[in-house]
C-alpha cells in the first residue's frame, strides 16, 4: 500500500527557513504528481507546490520565489524548502500523491480532490 510520511515541521522566526520531507513508499508507477498542501483551521486546504514525474514544478503565487519543491527519486522522498517564512505561512503541511501527471486529469494540480494518497501532516509555526 502507498504510504506518505512527512517530517521536518517545527517553529521558526519570521524570515527563517525550514525544509519539509515526505517519504513515499509502496508506489511503483513512473507517472505521478506529488504536491504540498497546507491548511489552517480558518482556511481550506491550499495547494502550494507540485512536481510531476518529468521534474516539472509548479507553484502557487503565495509561495513562488520563496519555496522550492524537489524530489529525490533514489530516496523516494519529496522535499519542500521554505525560506523567507512569514507568520501567515503557519499551517499544517501535507504531502499528496496522484497517479497522473500534474497536467493530466480533470482537476487542477492545486485541487485536493485529485489526490488519492495523503500524509498525516506536519505543523509549521512561524512567529513574528
Amino acid at each position: 500500500q502507498v504510504r506518505l510520511v512527512e517530517s521536518g515541521g517545527g517553529s521558526v522566526k519570521d524570515g527563517g527557513s525550514l525544509t519539509l520531507s515526505c517519504e513515499a513508499s509502496g508506489y511503483t508507477s513512473s507517472e505521478y504528481c506529488m504536491a504540498w498542501f497546507r491548511q489552517t483551521p480558518r482556511k481550506e486546504r491550499e495547494g502550494i507546490a507540485a512536481i510531476e514525474s518529468d521534474g516539472t514544478t509548479i507553484y502557487a503565487d503565495s509561495v513562488k520565489g520563496r519555496f522550492t519543491i524537489s524530489k529525490d527519486n533514489a530516496k523516494n522522498t519529496l522535499y519542500l524548502q521554505m525560506s523567507s517564512l512569514k507568520p501567515e505561512d503557519s499551517a499544517t503541511y501535507y504531502c499528496a500523491l496522484d497517479v497522473l501527471d500534474c497536467f493530466s486529469g480533470t482537476n487542477f494540480w492545486y485541487r485536493d480532490a485529485r489526490y488519492k494518497f495523503w500524509g498525516q501532516g506536519t505543523q509549521v509555526t512561524v512567529s513574528s
